[in-house]
């Protein structure tokens, strides 16, 4: 069961978004409540997702954030935002958050979207996601982004692509015939040559360094392709 957390700062939409969620037979909303009381309340019950609005007016959602990546268990966070082209975007992906969706995402996406961060896949809505991507895209020289590729082994890059994908480690280990601890090690491996905190930043990178199109060539990988 997939305990969810729901942090927003209106009761009608935690409401609806609670409905929805729990209505998925693998899911279950332990709690809603708004931003002055998320810290205490993922704290005390630990759930495995959590769906924060990120414009609050008590406590900004990003600060919420924060202190959610902060506990020693932190749970898979996305930002909930009725903008698809939100300033606060690019700020949360790098702060740790898993995903970003928009308030009136198809309900079916929805709990897609919570089942993918519970599996530690990374979400964002199809609205935002040319918006996040261009973000990265002009936030890095090309010499920096090659740089980095070149210490990837090849086996590192195929694992990257399909990160980029937004695929899961039990999907990127079937793909690859592994076991999902082995891609949990080439994942830690990515992300501290990427020198980046989560998936989503590398899953952007991915795009940004053309990995998805399946151009491995250049710059040439690392020979350990284990």
């Amino acid at each position: 069961m997939i305990h969810v957390v729901i942090v927003d700062d209106e009761t009608l939409v935690r409401s609806g978004l609670s409905l929805i969620v729990s209505s998925a037979p693998d899911i279950e909303v332990v709690a809603t409540c708004g931003g002055g009381d998320a810290l205490e309340t993922v704290a005390r019950l630990r759930p495995r997702v959590v769906l924060l609005d990120v414009r609050m007016p008590d406590v900004d959602g990003l600060t919420v954030l924060s202190s959610l990546m902060e506990l020693p268990e932190p749970p898979a966070v996305a930002m909930l935002t009725t903008f698809d082209t939100d300033e606060y975007i690019g700020t949360a992906l790098r702060a740790g958050a898993g995903g970003f969706l928009l308030k009136d995402t198809d309900p079916e996406q929805l709990v897609h979207a919570v089942r993918v961060l519970a599996a530690g896949g990374r979400i964002l809505s199809p609205a935002v996601t040319d918006t996040v991507i261009a973000g990265y895209l002009d936030s890095g020289p090309d010499r920096q982004t090659a740089a980095r590729l070149a210490t990837m082994t090849t086996r590192e890059l195929d694992v990257l692509a399909l990160l980029g994908e937004g695929l899961s480690n039990a999907d990127i280990a079937a793909r690859l015939f592994l076991s999902t601890g082995t891609v949990k090690d080439h994942i830690s491996a990515i992300l501290a040559k990427l020198g980046t905190s989560n998936r989503v930043q590398a899953a952007v990178f991915a795009h940004q360094a053309g990995l998805l199109a399946g151009d491995h060539s250049s710059p040439s990988p690392g020979r350990d392709n284990r």
